[in-house]
């Protein structure tokens, strides 16, 4: 029913002097029953049309209705049907009225009787704002609310009309309203003109109280928001303590909550020259800045934060002073971004700054920050700081827990492998030495077997005490270091005459060497550089069988550096372990299980003595039983550039390697 028009637009076509008012649903609901109660209490038959937007609110007055019914003739009532409403003659006439009838968003009531009319015929207005929507009291009409015959007489014949396009059946009853009303004759004079005076201050004292009352359920909404928002951002950076995590979520929350065109945060302190942008929100067709470096030390705005330890906040970009006469920072940033309001908060942690929060308007007119909006997020950025601290604090707790296990773990090898390495010597030197003691009978042979044992075990404990007190050093940073240019061959044969010397006659896997006898000299300490070698050597010499092959191969890495490989065919080591070598006390087979001895300072050493001339150090293998191989670099020398090796630096190092 489409081609059906609007109620009230026909009235105030004929009626173009009428102006129409706004009424909320309270004041309709006080105006309908004062007009009903007077058709009650005047005791003549009167014409009485009410129209309902639905069914349901029909029913909440229908027991009004039937009363009015009983008293006047002429009663038609007007609704969209839900569930048993229906066209019907009982008693008063019931019109149904279709679904996309205008009447559906209309309020109607219009009485004629004998000595008095009143007409009320309103459209409802679309709700404005979440409050209205859910405050049903405050649904707002406009229309006309008036006691003049010719208002009343034109509503009534018009609704008439309508009437009759649904239920034709009762165009006789119709005819006789018309008739009996003189609705068609013109009135030449109003006998009343004027409403009901005490309506009219009942009407005005419920107009007043639903304003203040809509202002206050706002106030309430808007403080409401405020919490929510608050709540939202506290509970969502509790849930994670990665630092990243809070900030993004702080970005979507601030920009879905400010609805605001763009959220910015991001990372920063006093004295940096820009930031990055990591976290951002943005609206719908609103360019991103992400990844973007933000400007910071030659901005004026971002300076006056830093000084002020507050907000700053720009309604209208246009009229700032301070935007439009920076050309070069300020106004090609707003033009880029954009930007119609800005507005910029600090994060600070007990005065420090940790970053920033943005929020950017890049649409239509310019907005006005409102003082309780920049309170709050004010808030939300002191929150922001100390989740972050936290945060932080966390993370640090974490790598201080991983640094105290790594020391308890240490701990517990050196005491292990202490007690197993030292023990061990002493017992058999304690045996040796029991023997010579107590048995004088003892031959020569024999005693020259005992004293051998004895001084090989006490050349061991020797051995495991100057790898503490070396590893002790090197860490420490106390070493006086003498680089020197040195021929890498005479090291190299130096260190394999050490592990020979050492085996005595045990057996030792082949030894091969490979390189060219042309190699530049290097600089490094001797004493220094001949010990990494004899330890790589001796490791790879007690993991390989008196049949493998052990390989010293030298090439040169580039103008500066040569590299050093030992290779060997023996135990191998897996993958994901060869960074773990390297640490101190490590051992693959546990502390007591190992078949081999040793008390895995080795490497250890070997890591620090390369570090401290700049060099690197790494081990390559297969996985078991598949060789392994470790190169390590050292400098070549150059005549017009000594090495020079300062102890802070060295000392700087370690401790970054510890």
């Amino acid at each position: 029913m489409s081609n059906l028009s609007s109620v009230v637009t026909e009235v105030l076509q004929s009626f173009p002097e009428k102006r129409p008012q706004l009424y909320f649903k309270s004041s309709l609901i006080a105006l309908s029953h004062a007009m009903e109660d007077q058709v009650l209490a005047a005791g003549e038959d009167a014409l009485v049309i009410a129209s309902f937007q639905r069914e349901k609110f029909y029913k909440q007055e229908a027991h009004r209705y039937l009363k009015i019914g009983q008293k006047c003739s002429q009663v038609y009532v007007l609704a969209a049907p839900e569930s048993d409403f229906d066209n019907s003659s009982e008693v008063y006439e019931k019109v149904a009225f279709s679904l996309d009838d205008p009447l559906t968003q209309e309020w109607h009531l219009v009485v004629i009787a004998p000595n008095y009319t009143s007409c009320l015929v309103c459209r409802e207005k679309t709700c404005i704002d979440a409050v209205e929507a859910v405050m049903d009291n405050s649904r707002r009409f406009e229309g006309i609310w008036t006691c003049e015959q010719k208002v009343s007489k034109k509503a009534a014949m018009i609704l008439l009309q309508r009437i009759l396009h649904y239920r034709p059946e009762l165009s006789e009853k119709v005819k006789r309203a018309i008739t009996t009303y003189c609705l068609q004759e013109e009135v030449e004079t109003e006998r009343e003109t004027n409403s009901d005076p005490f309506v009219q201050r009942l009407l005005t004292y419920l107009q007043a109280g639903q304003y203040k009352l809509m202002k206050a359920y706002r106030q309430l909404a808007a403080k409401e928001k405020k919490e929510r928002l608050l709540n939202s951002v506290t509970t969502a950076i509790r849930h994670s303590m990665d630092p990243d995590e809070i900030l993004r979520l702080c970005v979507e929350k601030l920009g879905e909550g400010f609805g605001v065109c763009r959220c910015l945060i991001y990372r920063c302190q006093e004295e940096d020259t820009e930031a990055e942008i990591q976290h951002e929100f943005i609206r719908e067709g609103v360019t991103s800045i992400k990844g973007y470096l933000w400007p910071l030390r030659d901005n004026p705005l971002f300076r006056e934060v830093v000084a002020q330890r507050e907000s700053v906040s720009i309604d209208d970009v246009k009229a700032d002073a301070r935007i439009q006469t920076d050309t070069k920072v300020l106004l090609p940033l707003v033009n880029s971004c954009c930007l119609v309001s800005w507005l910029i908060v600090p994060i600070l942690y007990q005065g420090k700054l940790l970053g920033m929060i943005e929020l950017h308007h890049c649409r239509g007119n310019p907005i006005s920050w409102k003082p309780e909006d920049i309170a709050l997020v004010n808030t939300i950025a002191t929150q922001v700081g100390v989740a972050l601290i936290q945060a932080e604090s966390y993370a640090h707790l974490e790598e201080l827990n991983e640094q105290l296990e790594a020391l308890d773990r240490t701990r517990s090898n050196l005491v292990a492998i202490t007690g197993h390495e030292l023990r061990t010597p002493l017992s058999t030197i304690q045996v040796c030495l029991e023997s010579l003691a107590n048995e004088p009978d003892m031959s020569e042979e024999l005693k020259q077997v005992m004293l051998s044992t004895a001084l090989h075990d006490a050349e061991r404990m020797r051995q495991l005490i100057q790898d503490f007190l070396t590893l002790s050093q090197l860490e420490s940073g106390n070493i006086q270091w003498h680089p020197e240019p040195l021929s890498l061959q005479e090291c190299i044969a130096l260190s394999i005459s050490q592990i020979r010397s050492r085996a005595k006659g045990n057996s030792l896997p082949q030894i091969i060497t490979d390189f060219d006898s042309s190699l530049p000299l290097v600089q490094a300490d001797g004493e220094w550089l001949v010990e990494v070698l004899s330890k790589l050597l001796d490791n790879a010499c007690k993991f390989t069988n008196g049949n493998g092959v052990v390989t010293i191969s030298v090439r040169e890495r580039d103008s500066q550096t040569l590299e050093v490989t030992v290779a060997d065919n023996g135990r191998g080591i897996e993958p994901e372990l060869l960074d773990k070598v390297f640490e101190r006390f490590y051992q693959e087979e546990g502390a007591l299980r190992r078949s081999k001895g040793g008390t895995g300072l080795g490497l250890a050493i070997c890591r620090q003595i390369v570090n401290t001339w700049g060099g690197e150090i790494w081990a390559e293998s297969k996985g078991k039983n598949q060789g392994s191989a470790f190169h390590f670099t050292i400098p070549i020398y150059q005549e017009n550039s000594p090495l020079k090796i300062a102890n802070k630096k060295n000392r700087k190092k370690q401790n970054s390697n510890r």
